[in-house]
């Protein structure tokens, strides 16, 4: 790619390194703007997915750039731009591994958006606009192949203990409670993603058992017919925070 001269210091400018830092920032506004819109209700969520390739796009591309501007600007080599080379590539970088994670993810988890400790009587949603029954069947195998080790959780703690420390965690992730009933020993929240802050709703439910509590949770993704593993993973970290702060460690 041709140089232009520069005006001050030794040497041209490298376009190649000017081009990967201007597509590095462009990724970055892509994504942002892509959130943004998506949060706001300015486009559906199949628009907002579409942004976010575009910018992943720009992102490789701006890797490439970068490091194409890098060598041709490293110190002797004659041409301006190594700092503008590094900002490219850590402006490219973040969006470039959040795709890659994405894709990782698409393909290594189950095409399920539903899960449950319990498969065989998993609770059920009665506050949520969809108050849809676990689905089972396909499901429920791929559920059990992916996650063998999502089971209820027993703790020798009384159920209105058991149920206390099950607010106090919904409480402390900041997801937004619908509904609890302490004498059924059900909470219903739900809880938004850090970018897009797509909605999943979480259920909670805390049942006498003889030894204290049996406690499942269940989670499900409101958009998309995958989780990327996401339900499975928020399932496990309330499980192991009650466990903790039960002191059935």
């Amino acid at each position: 790619m041709n140089e232009t001269t520069g005006h001050r210091g030794n040497g041209p400018w490298s376009r190649t390194a000017l081009g990967g830092f201007a597509l590095g920032l462009g990724a970055i506004a892509g994504i942002a703007v892509s959130a943004i819109g998506y949060r706001y209700d300015w486009w559906q969520v199949t628009t907002a997915l579409n942004i976010s390739t575009y910018a992943a796009y720009a992102a490789v591309l701006g890797l490439v750039l970068s490091v194409i501007g890098l060598a041709r600007s490293r110190p002797g080599g004659g041409r301006r731009g190594f700092l503008i080379g590094l900002l490219g590539l850590a402006a490219s970088l973040p969006v470039v591994a959040m795709a890659v994670q994405w894709e990782y993810a698409t393909g290594a988890y189950p095409p399920i958006n539903d899960v449950s400790t319990d498969i065989e009587d998993p609770p059920v949603f009665w506050e949520m606009p969809k108050p849809t029954d676990y689905p089972g069947g396909k499901v429920a195998e791929l559920q059990r192949e992916a996650y063998p080790d999502l089971a209820p959780l027993v703790l020798t703690v009384a159920p209105d203990q058991a149920f206390a420390l099950a607010r106090a965690v919904v409480e402390d992730e900041g997801w937004e409670i619908v509904a609890e009933e302490s004498e059924d020993g059900q909470i219903e929240a739900v809880a938004g993603s850090f970018l897009y802050d797509f909605k999943d709703e979480v259920i909670i439910r805390v049942t006498p058992s003889d030894d204290g509590a049996v406690v499942d949770v269940r989670s499900r993704s409101r958009t998309g017919r995958l989780d990327r593993g996401v339900n499975a993973k928020r399932i496990r970290a309330v499980l192991a925070e009650l466990k903790e702060r039960s002191g059935n460690v």
